[in-house]
């Protein structure tokens, strides 16, 4: 029986697997290799949860069997069920503390649990006992990964050169190398362009011999075109504060949104992009050929990258050229390397003339910020509650000063914070609260005091805080002014920290990593905010900090600032954003036609812009994903909310019935799905308001009135 198990098992005969296996438990309910191959076989047939089960019971029957836990540990990581796959991997080291693997597979387990401490230690025990060249490479890679969160980026980078010398071919390693670059003030951007150029050369150019040729396709200008929006962060991510008002506001006239999506797995805000978006591909479990198949197979025009060199990245299928335009933006502040992605998003202040050649991918600068944010994509009617309004600047109530951070550890170089520490102690009696993973644990807190003290950053002027996403927005009311780390600066954390009211120390750099920062605050207005060296980053924090009083009335009309300005502009730049597309489309259809002859390109594409459908000159009606596949006009979408509102009201029944709560909870369902596609639809806020007078909360119903009659007004 064994041999048969393990020839199914080589030949991936899953459902032959799972036969043998049962038919093996039936007569010998504790056969060892059984229980260690039917969840793996159930598993990979697709079968989730019962090869959960099936592990579940292996695993009472033999506790101790180190290949069975690790087995069940590597499922349970595959569908992102770390915290249950920690005490199994557990258990699976001391079994066996000589074993590299085992130690490597725990390092992996704790760092998307945010136990980095743990995890490194695991990845040097994992580099102690390493008995090959893969081994060391898993180990030091692990030991990257952690090391970088918990703020040793040199060290980190380090552990990344080592590894890449150890087996130059895994394109992974150098995509670790230059995002963890990026933050280090020692390593240029020259330096990353290099590792990326190396990059793009080893894995990107083998490839392009084998692009298609789309030749073939439709050249029609003005012709509707098939956007492919790939990314593994269609769920909570930082990614979808940018992108969820572009996938919901693209104008469908001109457009079809495809989202092609990488994750296995997905969440609340899966089920909104779903909704969105007019077809959602889940490629995931695909490899590469696969995923390349899947997007030449939804016929392409425009394939956007929105993860560059950052986690579960696609650019082993983008180098491919699935589609005949491809663009990078979002995600990662760097170049890709890759000559397969034509285009890069952004704007000139971000990326200004002469910055062309830290790139592959030809600039294609909007004449607005490179992105538009939108807050709260966590709870979207979070963001009309009164918890999350600004309040006044807590130095009112304090009598000092609080500068703040709530940017990612790794960011804060020693430059950074030795120059923070030369501003507390310029201020007296100023505190720095620094938000950030595993504060909460008090090794990690004191080593991170430590560090402070030997830089010059009296710890006793720390207040640190453990980074918790159910405290995403109100830490800021804890802060005066924030402190921006450079040369990798915020970027998603600026748009929270402006948000939320608290003005921003930011320092210029000679890269779009170290230029978000310039970007964001240039094209908010407030340029006086912005440092060219230590001395002026310095002289911004105290100039804010000399006057309270100011101070407060600054933070008090921050946020209005912010929503007028281009940074959430959502209907200027999806316009824009739009346009850029069509011209890009245009560009490649006369590079097609007129390969090598510039000015003929130029004739054709100034004929084309003659030939503009008029149809489109005036804005698109708004419409509203319902669910997948269903979209509706605003105008309808309204109408519905209208019928639910009024047959609610019609069967109102004493509070508490349990019809009359699922009744008011379609209203609010459907006003989320409306403000998620058009934010401040000040008709889905009067019905909020509805449903808030009917539950008898009158202050809330008063401040969706409010927000409707604002929207209203603007």
């Amino acid at each position: 029986m064994a041999s048969k198990l393990e020839a199914a098992k080589s030949a991936a005969d899953w459902s032959l697997l799972t036969r043998l296996c049962r038919q093996a438990l039936r007569k010998n309910g504790r056969h060892p290799l059984a229980h260690r191959l039917l969840g793996f076989a159930l598993y990979h047939k697709g079968d989730i949860e019962p090869a959960f089960a099936a592990y579940r019971q292996a695993t009472a029957l033999w506790p101790r069997d180190a290949e069975l836990l690790i087995n069940f540990a590597n499922v349970l990581l595959g569908q992102l069920r770390n915290q249950e796959a920690l005490p199994l991997l557990e258990k699976v080291v001391a079994l066996r503390p000589d074993h590299s693997v085992c130690w490597c597979k725990l390092a992996q387990c704790c760092y998307l649990i945010g136990l980095h401490q743990k995890g490194f230690d695991a990845s040097q025990k994992a580099l102690a006992c390493a008995a090959d060249t893969p081994q060391r490479v898993n180990a030091l890679t692990q030991s990257a990964l952690h090391r970088r969160e918990l703020g040793q980026i040199k060290e980190a980078i380090a552990d990344c050169e080592q590894a890449i010398s150890l087996a130059p071919d895994a394109d992974f390693l150098y995509t670790n190398c230059m995002l963890f670059m990026l933050a280090d003030a020692d390593r240029g951007i020259d330096d990353v362009v290099q590792v990326a150029r190396t990059y793009g050369a080893k894995f990107g150019e083998p490839w392009r011999s084998h692009w298609p040729d789309y030749s073939a396709i439709d050249h029609a200008p003005w012709r509707r075109l098939r956007i492919g929006f790939v990314s593994p962060d269609f769920r909570s991510h930082a990614v979808m504060y940018f992108v969820e008002g572009l996938l919901a506001q693209l104008d469908r006239r001109m457009f079809e949104v495809v989202a092609f999506y990488l994750y296995p797995s997905g969440d609340h805000i899966t089920k909104r992009v779903e909704c969105h978006v007019d077809r959602f591909i889940r490629i995931d479990q695909m490899n590469a050929q696969q995923r390349f198949q899947a997007i030449r197979d939804a016929q392409i025009d425009i394939a956007i990258d929105l993860t560059g060199h950052t986690g579960s990245n696609a650019l082993d299928v983008l180098m491919r050229k699935p589609a005949p335009i491809q663009i990078s933006w979002l995600g990662y502040p760097a170049t890709t390397g890759l000559a397969a992605m034509d285009y890069k998003f952004t704007d000139e202040v971000t990326d200004p003339p002469g910055a062309d050649d830290q790139y592959a991918e030809t600039l294609y600068r909007l004449p607005t910020l490179f992105c538009c944010y939108r807050p709260m994509i966590r709870g979207p009617l979070l963001r009309y509650q009164p918890m999350y309004q600004v309040q006044p600047t807590p130095a009112l109530n304090n009598g000092y000063i609080t500068f703040g951070t709530c940017n990612n550890l790794g960011k804060l170089t020693d430059q950074v914070l030795t120059l923070w520490g030369r501003i507390l102690q310029s201020i007296p009696g100023s505190r720095l609260l620094v938000e950030g993973k595993n504060l909460a644990h008090p090794s990690m807190a004191v080593s991170f005091r430590q560090r402070c003290d030997r830089l010059g950053l009296n710890s006793e002027r720390l207040i640190l805080v453990e980074q918790e996403t159910k405290n995403q927005y109100l830490t800021y009311h804890s802060i005066d002014i924030a402190l921006d780390p450079f040369p990798l600066t915020g970027g998603t954390t600026t748009f929270d920290t402006l948000w939320m009211g608290v003005p921003l120390v930011s320092m210029s750099g000679d890269s779009f990593k170290s230029r978000m920062g310039v970007g964001i605050l240039s094209y908010l207005g407030r340029t006086e905010w912005l440092a060219d060296t230590e001395d002026e980053y310095m002289h911004v924090a105290q100039t804010l900090a000399a006057d309270v009083n100011q101070l407060n009335q600054l933070r008090l009309g921050l946020r209005d600032e912010v929503e007028q300005s281009p940074l959430m502009r959502e209907d200027l730049y999806t316009h824009l954003y739009g346009e850029g597309l069509r011209v890009m489309w245009l560009r490649w259809l006369a590079q097609q036609q007129h390969p090598e002859d510039e000015a003929a390109q130029q004739q054709a594409m100034a004929q084309w812009v003659q030939e503009f459908p008029q149809e489109w000159s005036t804005p698109a009606a708004p419409s509203v994903g319902l669910e997948p596949g269903k979209r509706v006009s605003l105008t309808e979408a309204h109408a519905l909310l209208q019928t639910l509102v009024d047959r609610a009201k019609s069967l109102d029944t004493p509070h508490g019935d349990s019809i009359e709560d699922r009744r008011w909870i379609s209203v609010t369902e459907l006003a989320e799905k409306v403000l998620c596609a058009v934010p401040h639809d000040p008709v889905a806020l009067a019905c909020l308001a509805e449903v808030e007078h009917a539950h008898g909360h009158t202050e809330f119903a008063v401040t969706y009135l409010q927000y409707a009659t604002k929207a209203m007004a603007a």
